[in-house]
């Protein structure tokens, strides 16, 4: 059977947010699996904000995405052909599968997945990066104690919406930041935040005095810039700050700005560290097992946002994310399940 594989190249180096002219998009034979290989036809794609900083040729946790090469990108698909014999035709697999609509792949990186567990997008949400970030990033980094006082940016979105669930799960008071009045009534009513802040009516130092007047104890930071910035002037002593992402500052054409209030960090003998989830990849069927128990039991929400269009939507839809337009996990449908 003759397959069109539908991709998207990166074409340019983005300056702010990525245009039209950054991509490249081909058409071509999809390629046949030779001895030890399957071919995976895309599902759903991830769309994540680490995907910018990955179009930029700068030093970082991950190499960058080459001018020329298929956009990175998780995704979860189905095997529609193979000659591995640790995969069949028909599998469910999720892994890093590319802005393209099939993938050939040696097996290295592909988990299987039951669509008969949990609908397939949930494996690039709470059963994906997303929740693996949360869950390590919080547990092992933030350290959570019942009573404490945890606050979480970017609270409605894939990671931060997971943490404060978790954090709830762990007898902690948690208070969200979200833009809108929209996102701080979906934290609090359906995620079981204590309370919301909307960074984009109200001053968060402010709000934060009200909100959590003996401190904060864990910040879990994904946004960076000033509400970092606003967050170091009320810690409680001790606090640990998780440092997951900073999307304020990603298509920024300045210099990153950094934290003015640093000296927070010395006044309050607290701790700010920087997590890779990758680092915890030995680790993922550990955290999967516990938050699948979660799940099923009612104990924690999976929310997805998932826009149809295939490949062809990618660039658009990846801008949601800069926008602020997504709730919960962003999800791209590239084909029928």
């Amino acid at each position: 059977m003759s397959r069109i594989n539908s991709q998207y190249r990166l074409a340019a180096r983005p300056v702010g947010l990525p245009k039209p002219t950054d991509w490249e998009y081909v058409e071509e034979p999809a390629a046949e699996p030779g001895e030890g290989e399957l071919l995976v036809q895309t599902t759903y794609l991830s769309l994540d904000p680490a995907m910018r900083g990955w179009m930029n040729d700068a030093k970082s946790y991950i190499p960058p995405v080459g001018i020329g090469e298929v956009m990175r990108a998780g995704g979860v698909g189905r095997v529609v052909a193979s000659r591995h014999r640790s995969f069949a035709v028909g599998d469910h697999v999720s892994g890093a599968l590319g802005v393209q609509e099939y993938s050939l792949s040696d097996g290295r990186g592909l988990t299987k997945v039951d669509p008969a567990l949990a609908p397939l997008p949930v494996y690039l949400g709470v059963l994906g990066m997303p929740g693996m970030t949360a869950y390590f990033g919080l547990l092992d980094i933030g350290l959570p104690q019942p009573g404490q006082t945890v606050v979480v940016s970017g609270a409605a979105g894939a990671v931060g919406s997971v943490v404060g669930q978790i954090a709830k799960l762990k007898g902690c008071r948690v208070i969200g930041i979200a833009g809108g009045e929209r996102k701080c009534r979906l934290v609090v009513e359906e995620f079981g935040f204590d309370a919301c802040i909307d960074y984009k009516s109200s001053d968060v130092r402010t709000a934060l005095r009200e909100a959590a007047p003996d401190g904060v104890d864990v910040y879990f930071d994904n946004v960076g810039g000033d509400i970092l910035d606003a967050v170091l002037t009320r810690l409680a002593r001790g606090a640990r700050i998780v440092i997951c992402g900073a999307i304020s500052q990603y298509n920024a054409t300045e210099p990153v700005k950094g934290p003015a209030n640093y000296m927070s960090l010395l006044i309050n003998r607290a701790s700010m560290t920087g997590m890779v989830v990758f680092d915890y990849a030995d680790r993922y069927a550990e955290a999967a097992a516990e938050m699948s128990g979660w799940l099923a039991a009612g104990k924690l929400r999976s929310l997805e946002d998932v826009v149809e269009g295939g490949v062809k939507a990618f660039p658009e839809t990846l801008l949601r994310l800069f926008h602020g337009e997504n709730t919960g996990k962003l999800v791209l449908k590239v084909a029928d399940e």
